[in-house]
């Protein structure tokens, strides 16, 4: 068995045939060709004309072979004259025998009639007269080369572009011009090693048991049909970026042993007429031959998108043509092919409804973010191959990262490893961690940042003021640490542990927006003035008084409706409702906003003098954590049992 893994390993690493090498075979012939046949007379030697004319006088010259365009003279000697001891090294060689005589020497002359004046003159006296001839010497081959030189390199240019268009590579299906319209589907099969497993999928229980189901159908039809059930033509994967759709899609590659073909939505997509229901044809007519089998399809909103949304492109938009021929091969006539298709995408409202109907996409596999039981086990798989530290506690780390998704979890243990790298460390601790989370939140640490004192004691007011008001309010989100140095392109930043909640209440929605413009009341309050520093407040809370007013129903004035079309782009010219309405939505929204301005206004004024205590340890330490807040505030009387990030615990780096 292993002699014939070896033979065959063999026989895979041996040259495999090209046509390219016939092609640089004649190339090779031709040049050479060229270079000897012409270069017969190149290995005569080289003479002077004064010399010339010396052999000339002596009688030793049989024949001159005048070139009139290159104007060289080629000089034949006579047997009496090569045999003598000055000629003897005359003799012409050549690496391809000739039939014809060659030239002794060749020597170049200037003016034609001045050198046959000269040759005349010295000649005249002569017995016997070397014979004198005129010749043109001309490259047939050479001529004919530069004459279809042009057309070889627009043929070559031709059949690289297409080459490119048609998915490159040198072979195979879609190398060939002529085969650009053949599926550009990777095939995983049983002879293909795909290392991914279901194992190595965590947290998506709900979608990973649906995708089980549908490879154990592949695997066991028998099991599902004894009882008159039908295979499902399709399954669409639906979630925020960064959630794990194409990652269950490589654990169902890994998991089924069945042939499994994988694409881009944007593989579908050519500058061509009929190029993309081309390759959709030939795509499913593969998956028949090889059924059952499975087709997955990432980004599929590349080619799904909604039918007759963008009247510019015309009814025979090519991107239409792709759509309606998927529509077809997947519940149109005859379609009896064991053949599932698994789709992802992250923009499921914009979607064709076609598309969606049950026949086709019968099962829509929600992805959602993982809570935080889920995030445990997806650190768990990405901390694998990392050298941690004995006592990390993955539920903390767990619940120090609400609304991180499957990748997000991932970038934060890559960036902890090059943290711990970059320190120096043997192992990967919580405080590599803690400092990868605030990277990859806050951005980079600019600790060189020339900031003004004026300035920094601003910004230390402004985070005291967020720490303050998100303390004594009891919605808002627990405070973990405040800093005011610079990161990424904030100037301070305050860290919350937000409550992972299902709904959200009018009040607590309120909480938070007036902690958020806390910053900017602190400016109020000490200086009396308000500064530039509070604009991602603003547009924080701005979204969420919106939100409540024109989404969530959540206003007595505009009452329980909502203008929110989960049907409708986002990017629409047309609003819901009338002028009237629109004004009285904005006057609604900007008095939401106030009143928690005003609020937290108040709340600091009662609070002047911590606010300034807090903030001049702010300035003192630049960094702040819960129990600072307690030394001067006491505990919180609404407080819950939630995780705080403790000072021991962070302060080591700061």
């Amino acid at each position: 068995m292993a002699n014939e893994k070896k033979n065959k390993n063999i026989k895979d690493k041996k040259p495999k045939f090209s046509p390219y090498w016939i092609y640089g075979i004649v190339l090779v012939l031709f040049l050479g060709y060229q270079v000897f046949s012409g270069s017969n007379y190149e290995n005569a030697n080289k003479t002077t004309p004064s010399d010339f004319f010396s052999y000339l006088e002596a009688g030793d010259v049989e024949r001159i072979n005048i070139i009139k365009n290159t104007r060289v003279a080629k000089i034949y000697l006579t047997r009496e004259a090569q045999e003598k001891e000055i000629h003897k090294g005359s003799k012409p060689q050549t690496f391809i025998p000739s039939s014809t005589a060659l030239p002794n020497y060749k020597f170049e002359f200037g003016d034609l009639q001045n050198f046959e004046n000269q040759l005349k003159e010295n000649t005249s006296n002569l017995a016997e007269k070397p014979v004198i001839t005129f010749d043109t010497e001309t490259n047939d081959w050479g001529n004919l080369l530069m004459s279809i030189l042009p057309f070889i390199l627009l043929i070559g240019v031709w059949v690289f572009i297409m080459r490119r268009m048609s998915g490159g590579g040198g072979g195979g299906a879609g190398g060939q011009i002529f085969n650009i319209g053949k599926s550009k589907a990777k095939l995983f099969d049983e002879n293909t090693e795909v290392k991914t497993s279901f194992k190595d999928v965590a947290g998506l229980e709900g979608a990973k048991e649906e995708v089980q189901e549908i490879v154990d159908f592949l695997k066991f039809p028998e099991k599902y049909t004894a009882l008159g059930g039908k295979i499902p033509k399709g399954a669409l994967l639906v979630g925020p970026p960064g959630t794990g759709k194409t990652l269950l899609a490589r654990a169902v590659a890994g998991e089924a042993k069945v042939p499994f073909f994988s694409l881009s939505g944007s593989d579908f997509v050519e500058m061509f007429v009929g190029v993309g229901a081309s390759r959709v044809r030939d795509l499913f007519k593969q998956a028949k031959e090889k059924s059952p089998s499975i087709i997955f399809i990432d980004e599929i909103d590349a080619i799904g998108r909604a039918r007759g949304k963008n009247a510019m492109s015309g009814s025979n938009d090519e991107r239409e043509n792709t759509l309606n021929q998927l529509l077809t091969e997947m519940d149109g006539f005859g379609t009896d092919a064991n053949v599932i298709v698994i789709a992802a995408t992250n923009r499921a409202d914009i979607l064709d409804k076609a598309l969606m109907r049950a026949g086709r996409f019968d099962r829509q596999i929600y992805v959602d973010l993982p809570d935080v039981r889920e995030r445990k086990e997806i650190f768990e798989v990405h901390l694998r191959p990392l050298k941690k530290a004995e006592n990390l506690d993955l539920d903390f780390l767990s619940k120090q990262t609400p609304g991180f998704s499957g990748a997000d979890i991932a970038n934060v243990c890559n960036e902890a490893a090059l943290i711990a790298a970059r320190n120096g460390k043997k192992a990967v601790d919580k405080q590599d961690f803690l400092d990868a989370v605030d990277r990859i939140i806050g951005g980079l640490e600019k600790k060189n940042k020339i900031v003004t004192t004026s300035e920094k004691r601003a910004i230390a007011f402004h985070e005291a003021g967020h720490a303050v008001t998100s303390w004594m309010l009891q919605h808002a989100a627990p405070l973990v640490k405040v800093t005011i140095v610079p990161r990424g392109r904030s100037l301070g930043a305050a860290w919350y542990l937000p409550e992972e909640r299902l709904i959200v209440r009018p009040e607590q929605m309120l909480d938070e927006m007036c902690a958020a413009l806390g910053g900017r009341a602190a400016e109020k309050v000490i200086f009396n003035k308000i500064s530039t520093g509070a604009l991602s407040d603003l547009e924080k809370v701005t979204k969420q008084a919106r939100a409540m007013v024109t989404i969530y129903g959540l206003s007595d004035k505009i009452g329980n409706l909502t203008y929110y079309d989960s049907g409708q782009s986002e990017h629409g010219f047309t609003k819901p409702y009338s002028e009237q309405t629109a004004e009285l939505i904005d006057k609604e929204i900007s008095n939401i906003i106030e009143k928690q301005y005003q609020r937290a206004i108040a709340l600091l004024e009662l609070h002047k003098d911590k606010l300034t205590e807090l903030a001049e340890v702010l300035l003192e330490k630049e960094v702040i954590f819960k129990d600072n807040l307690e030394k001067i505030f006491g505990k919180r009387p609404f407080e819950k049992e939630l995780p705080f990030v403790d000072k021991e615990a962070i302060e080591g780096n700061e």
